[in-house]
């Protein structure tokens, strides 16, 4: 029988969300180069668009997308903190300051927002 305690590990979950956030992301680029194609091709379709961007879902998946890349950020900094400094006893420690980083940021920008 196979142990699944490695995977309930915080590093583990931290590995997730890291993976998770950048295929979200990368599956974010086509909608964004499109409305950025949109501009190009002229003002009155991306005036539309928006006008769109000022309903409350599309702030909300705006939150989102800053979380994503917030949590993707501070993911790959700790990455690269294990690749230059090796590994700690204190990786729980990197975990919960970088997901705290991402949500901080997301806060942020929500009460910006709204």
């Amino acid at each position: 029988m196979m142990d699944l305690r490695p995977r309930s590990h915080p590093t583990y979950l931290a590995f997730v969300v890291h993976r998770a956030s950048g295929l979200l992301l990368a599956l974010f680029l086509p909608l964004h180069f499109w409305v950025l194609g949109s501009a190009i091709t002229g003002e009155a379709r991306l005036e539309g668009f928006l006008r769109w961007t000022d309903n409350p879902l599309a702030k909300a998946a705006e939150t989102i997308l800053v979380v994503l890349l917030a949590a993707h950020l501070a993911g790959g900094l700790r990455v690269m903190a294990l690749e230059f400094l090796g590994w700690r006893r204190r990786q729980k420690d990197m975990v919960a300051i970088s997901a705290g980083v991402a949500l901080l940021v997301g806060l942020v920008f929500l009460l910006n927002v709204a």
